[in-house]
């Protein structure tokens, strides 16, 4: 009978399941990655061993690696149809992934910018909503997120949750949008408090509020531009 070398057998230091939930995703090579979607190699081989082999024949490219074909896959020893059609669904749902990212990843260099990506949103309704927009080192959105819904008050404004999202998305800055249903183009001083409090709040996490936009159906109007920080 055949022995496997599952990751169970393996050493300490060549469990990649272990090493991912110990270290993290980023830590593990492509290889070790890949070895967990296989879960085991064969009697003479680690599923590391054969990753690697894997890889090899596409000169290490991940991208290569996704044009290959079942067929392909399965002519390496160790990789029957169930193992070969896991790395192509991983390797479909990573390139998926990538489409995303460039369609979402919209980079700020504007309140305008602002209006355009929260108008369809919040633009039209016909109560208020505050949204955060969060934002890398290049100032693109990485993630954005409905804060609270019905009205601008310090209570309904949850700034531990705003800079708890922050902190787990990786921001390195915020900001801010919310809607006028009644058109009303200007900053009530329930929107100037808590803008306040949550400019003081960053700067003491160091994630940078950059601006607070006001959106309504046909225009904007934004802290940034009208001098308020």
């Amino acid at each position: 009978m055949e022995q496997n070398f599952s990751i169970k057998q393996w050493s300490e230091d060549d469990k990649p399941r272990e090493k991912l939930m110990l270290k993290g995703r980023a830590v593990l090579s492509d290889a070790e990655l890949i070895a967990i979607l296989i879960g085991s190699g064969s009697r003479n081989e680690s599923a590391v061993s054969l990753s690697k082999r894997v890889l090899a024949s596409v000169d290490h490219n991940l991208n290569a690696l996704g044009k290959v074909s079942l067929q392909q896959l399965m002519s390496f020893k160790g990789i029957g149809e169930a193992k070969a059609v896991t790395i192509a669904a991983a390797l479909e749902l990573g390139r998926r992934r990538r489409a995303e990212d460039v369609v979402d990843l919209q980079k700020i260099t504007s309140s305008k910018a602002v209006f355009e990506i929260m108008q369809p949103i919040i633009g039209e309704l016909p109560h208020e909503e505050f949204w955060v927009l969060y934002l890398n080192n290049s100032n693109k959105v990485i993630y954005k997120a409905q804060l609270s819904k019905g009205g601008i008050t310090g209570t309904v404004v949850d700034i531990r949750l705003l800079f708890k999202t922050a902190l787990e998305q990786g921001a390195t800055s915020i900001i801010l949008a919310h809607n006028h249903p009644s058109g009303k183009l200007m900053a009530s001083d329930a929107d100037k408090d808590i803008t306040k409090k949550l400019k003081f709040a960053g700067d003491q996490l160091d994630i940078k509020v950059l601006d607070h936009v006001i959106i309504t159906e046909n225009g904007y109007w934004s802290f940034q531009d009208e001098g308020f920080f």
